[in-house]
């Protein structure tokens, strides 16, 4: 039986910007993924994403204060409710070594309406005081 209002199982919900897909580069020198997975569990652990993608390997080439510069990073995909958008920044942030990390909030322009909703229920700026 299909609870009131669900959506069909293959269901797609068209525009959501309610939802994003936030892209976030962490350093990996080391190559062993660390610091990146914690940051990652403790986004989730804190309500600010509903899940975290971890992608360590990346190699990125790009300029800061005037040189070129390569280095080794893991790439996190994370799951977020746009409303949680600003408290998740602050985290990534308060985390980051970097002076001027790596965040982009991308929004989702259509998705599987129930992964959808599970990121809806599962990150919101409000979650994070009931997990602190």
């Amino acid at each position: 039986m299909k609870a009131p209002g669900a959506a069909p199982p293959g269901g797609d919900e068209a525009g959501s910007p309610e939802v994003l897909l936030v892209y976030v580069t962490m350093p990996d020198e080391a190559g062993d993924g660390v610091a990146a997975r914690t940051l990652a569990r403790a986004l989730v652990e804190q309500g600010l994403a509903a899940g975290v993608n971890v992608l360590c390997g990346a190699r990125s080439v790009y300029r800061w204060r005037g040189e070129i510069r390569e280095a080794g990073e893991c790439l996190l995909l994370a799951q977020v409710a746009a409303p949680a958008f600003a408290a998740f920044r602050a985290a990534v942030v308060a985390r980051h070594p970097h002076v001027t990390p790596c965040i982009l909030g991308l929004a989702v322009a259509a998705g599987h309406a129930p992964f959808v909703r599970w990121i809806r229920e599962n990150s919101a700026a409000e979650n994070s005081a009931e997990n602190s």
